[in-house]
């Protein structure tokens, strides 16, 4: 079963109170393969919040939310003694959902969350495959919902939202082409490039759309030209055609919107074929110490946004935790490298927290997608404003350049390059070339 549920009653809890032995009831499809307990035994009340959780946790997507059931873990252990709101103190019970990175499946159980849990709440993350749907259905449903690591134009105009007005129920809180331009034009200016082509690996989806029709506005104002290496399908094998049009363009400069896998095999296929640009500026790959170390030594000096990582000076408005200590805790815990996602996801459950402490009645679906499209705060990923954002609903991240360099702990590490568009983040290193 691909569901957990954190704050619920467990089985072995449950067989206490109900005088049973496991043997009794060991064959009951109620309780077999779930982290908790769903339906009958579970003291779900008018004190207990349920927040549906959706994220692409098997699947190409996967890197994603490597961090995922940590965060949930952190989540209610700082509410274990729950909070205010509405006048009475409530308990937070949260149910995973993994969407085996199908779109079609995060919808099925965005309705699963909707229909048969009866969350209050769900939160969304992981690309537009993910929170495009979830966002739909809970839309659709009438139930509030915030998501978070996909640029916000992929999320608005890919589900057709109205200019100046947005969406009732549902919010996002990422970034946009206007900050990825801010993030990585710097670094373009900065290498030292022969020309100002840049090569664009973009495939046919909603992302990869988004930043063709965003970006390369916004990188022709600054002087520089896209090479669109043409709009392939996501699992494609042989990318050839893209690199002769790079190689013969000159296109020293390189960026990429493809989902995880397709990128490696691309830059194993370039690297072979002596296409290696000056600097590759790459987004939604090369996010996660999973996929650095798989391209080895093909890894140094790719650089990516940086939204988060334990050296942003924020700190958690559920018990004060810092993103240096929530980064460790992580890697004590589960032996891995802290990811970026990690601020993200802790987020999602923040303003969640935060909407149903501002609502007159937190189980009131109408009342809290008020207070969340109208909510201010900040947290472990810094300053969230929903009311001034590109469009209503929207909350703006603000990333900053970072490069992969070989770790000490960990074989590879992300380290700050450039904080042109957020000088709150410290620099570790100088910018250095991808081909060097």
């Amino acid at each position: 079963m691909s569901e957990k549920i954190y704050g619920a009653m467990d089985r072995r809890n449950l067989l206490k109170v109900l005088g049973l032995s496991a043997a009794a009831i060991g064959g009951s499809s109620a309780l077999s393969g779930c982290s908790g307990l769903q339906g009958a035994g579970n003291a779900t009340g008018s004190g207990v919040l349920k927040i549906g959780f959706v994220s692409p946790q098997t699947g190409p997507l996967a890197s994603f939310a490597t961090a995922d059931n940590f965060v949930v873990e952190k989540v209610q252990e700082a509410l274990r003694n729950g909070f205010m709101a509405g006048g009475s103190n409530r308990k937070i019970e949260i149910i995973v959902k993994d969407t085996q990175s199908s779109a079609t499946r995060a919808s099925s159980v965005t309705k699963e969350l909707i229909t048969q849990d009866q969350v209050d709440f769900i939160v969304g993350s992981g690309t537009p495959g993910t929170t495009n749907p979830v966002s739909d259905q809970c839309e659709a449903a009438g139930v509030p919902n915030v998501s978070t690591i996909t640029p916000w134009e992929a999320w608005f105009h890919g589900r057709g939202g109205k200019p100046g007005e947005g969406f009732k129920y549902t919010t996002t809180f990422f970034f946009g082409m206007q900050e990825f331009a801010d993030c990585f034009t710097p670094m373009w200016e900065r290498i030292g490039a022969s020309n100002r082509n840049v090569a664009a690996l973009w495939p046919d989806d909603s992302d990869a759309n988004a930043f063709r029709a965003g970006l390369t506005p916004l990188a022709a104002a600054k002087g520089f030209k896209m090479i669109d290496g043409g709009a392939y399908q996501n699992g494609a094998s042989d990318f050839s055609s893209s690199i002769a049009k790079f190689k013969a363009e000159n296109a020293e400069i390189f960026t990429c919107t493809p989902i995880p896998p397709d990128f490696q095999t691309f830059w194993k296929q370039a690297a072979q074929q002596g296409y290696r640009p000056k600097l590759a500026t790459v987004a939604k790959v090369m996010l996660f110490p999973s996929e650095a170390e798989a391209l080895g030594n093909l890894t140094k000096n790719i650089a990516c946004a940086v939204w988060w990582s334990p050296s942003h000076p924020y700190t958690s408005s559920l018990d004060g935790t810092t993103a240096r200590q929530l980064s460790d805790g992580f890697t004590e815990k589960s032996g891995k490298q802290w990811t970026q996602a990690l601020g993200s996801v802790y987020s999602l459950f923040e303003v969640a927290v935060d909407s149903f402490k501002n609502a007159s009645d937190p189980k009131d679906k109408e009342d809290v997608a008020d207070k969340l499209r109208n909510l201010k705060t900040t947290g472990m990923s810094g300053p969230l404003d929903f009311t001034t954002g590109p469009q209503p609903g929207i909350a703006l991240l603000r990333p900053v350049g970072g490069q992969w360099r070989p770790g000490t702990k960990f074989p590879w590490d992300i380290t700050v390059v450039d904080n042109t568009p957020n000088k709150d983040i410290p620099i570790g290193a100088e910018l250095g070339s991808t081909s060097a």
